[in-house]
């Protein structure tokens, strides 16, 4: 391609293959300077040296930042508080991860005074709508380099010959059959023998969680605290953000917790097979829609069981920095206010199941519920409220009967049948 111009772009460089490749291509073909930011969101990876490497590759400087606490407490514990999943299953992990370290870029483009950005999401996924969305509604006027949409590149193989004819420090390793996503909140798995939905995923696959069948024999109980929505302590232990979603992941690794296997449709208009590993996820949303289910009335419940899916569309498809998400966040914040209680749960085998909850705000009463009582539920109201509440059947009955001589759900007369 012809040479382009760009006097600094800002690369989210994770100090893979793909973006340490990314500096000097980009120095090559827009004449730039090249600044990295290295997001630690808990990918699990070694990011001492990545500094070090970046400026090896080529770039005149990178910003490594710890933003997971960050993370969690703006990106994840509002998702979690929605109730946002994405197609009956996906915690969205991946997804609510991208707008956060695009958000990091935009801010040191601004502080470095660059005229660019650039990311390695590559022109079949969801990724590249994430940052690039998340570029437009932060500032609009940077100049978005995706290079999987511009170069020539095409295989491992390409850019490790790439790397060795531009002295990038890459180690050129058998790569895993899978493409991996890995955060503080999930460990995704793409590709392989997940390319066929009907095969099993292999057991040497998963990274996280041991299979149900490894996992222990005995039952472990737990108990997760939460105040005003945000879960704060473990077994009576108060824990900060990223302590307790470490805490939690581990606890439900242990037990086999939080695997899910999904053919998703992405946004970009294809399906694709992924299988995330979420132990800490699965349980906290499980805890948090216990204590909703007797802290929220039944309309407030109900209404944002509705809004929940449109939450999970908004941050899948790469709309977090919106003034619907802004809004639908005032209302999750508001049905939020009681949320403060205890939830115990047992973990076992892959299962977290719900044994306990209880709260001050409690909205179920005992005493209100029983049958015995009758000052607060008097069973001879129940008749009224029928008639009126089944009043439409009633009428659509009479003018069936009133113009066919029948109900259209009136049975037919079995008697009126011959038998041989």
């Amino acid at each position: 391609m012809a040479k382009q111009k760009a006097g600094k772009v800002v690369l989210a460089y994770s100090g893979g293959l793909d973006t340490s490749v990314i500096v000097p291509w980009l120095k090559e073909n827009y004449d730039c300077e090249v600044i990295c930011v290295c997001a630690n969101i808990g990918q699990g990876d070694d990011l001492s040296g990545i500094e070090a490497k970046a400026i090896a590759s080529g770039a005149s400087k990178c910003y490594v930042q710890d933003l997971r606490d960050e993370f969690i407490t703006n990106y994840i514990y509002p998702t979690l508080q929605a109730g946002a999943i994405y197609e009956r299953k996906y915690l969205l992990g991946t997804s609510f991860a991208r707008p956060l370290i695009a958000k990091a870029q935009v801010e040191v483009a601004e502080m470095e005074g660059a005229d660019a950005v650039s990311h390695g999401a590559t022109g079949k996924g969801n990724d590249q709508v994430r940052f690039e969305l998340t570029y437009q509604a932060l500032n609009p006027k940077l100049k978005v380099i995706a290079p999987w949409r511009e170069w020539t590149i095409r295989s491992r193989e390409d850019a490790i010959k790439f790397a060795k004819e531009h002295n990038v420090p890459v180690t050129a390793t058998v790569k895993s059959i899978y493409s991996r996503d890995w955060n503080l909140w999930h460990l995704s798995h793409e590709g392989g023998i997940l390319e066929d939905p009907w095969q099993e995923p292999e057991t040497a696959m998963y990274q996280l969680t041991v299979s149900p069948e490894q996992a222990p024999d005995e039952p472990e109980y737990i108990e997760i605290e939460f105040e005003r929505g945000v879960p704060h302590k473990i077994n009576g232990h108060a824990m900060g953000a990223i302590e307790l979603v470490t805490r939690l992941n581990q606890i439900g690794a242990k037990h086999g917790v939080g695997r899910i296997d999904l053919v998703e449709n992405r946004l970009v208009g294809m399906k694709s097979h992924g299988v995330y590993e979420t132990p800490g996820g699965a349980i906290l949303v499980e805890a948090h829609d216990a204590l909703e289910q007797i802290c929220l009335d039944r309309e407030t419940l109900h209404y944002k069981q509705v809004i929940a899916l449109r939450y999970a569309d908004l941050v899948y498809n790469g709309h977090w920095f919106t003034p619907l998400r802004e809004a639908l966040d005032a209302f999750v914040r508001e049905t939020q206010k009681t949320m403060t209680g205890a939830v115990r749960l047992k973990l076992y085998k892959g299962n977290v199941i719900l044994v306990g909850r209880k709260s001050p705000f409690s909205l179920y009463r005992e005493d209100y519920a029983t049958f015995g009582q009758e000052d607060v539920y008097n069973q001879k109201d129940a008749e009224g409220f029928i008639r009126l509440f089944g009043l439409p059947l009633k009428v659509r009955a009479l003018i069936d009967i009133e113009r066919h001589g029948k109900s259209a759900y009136a049975q037919p007369d079995y008697s009126k049948f011959k038998r041989d």
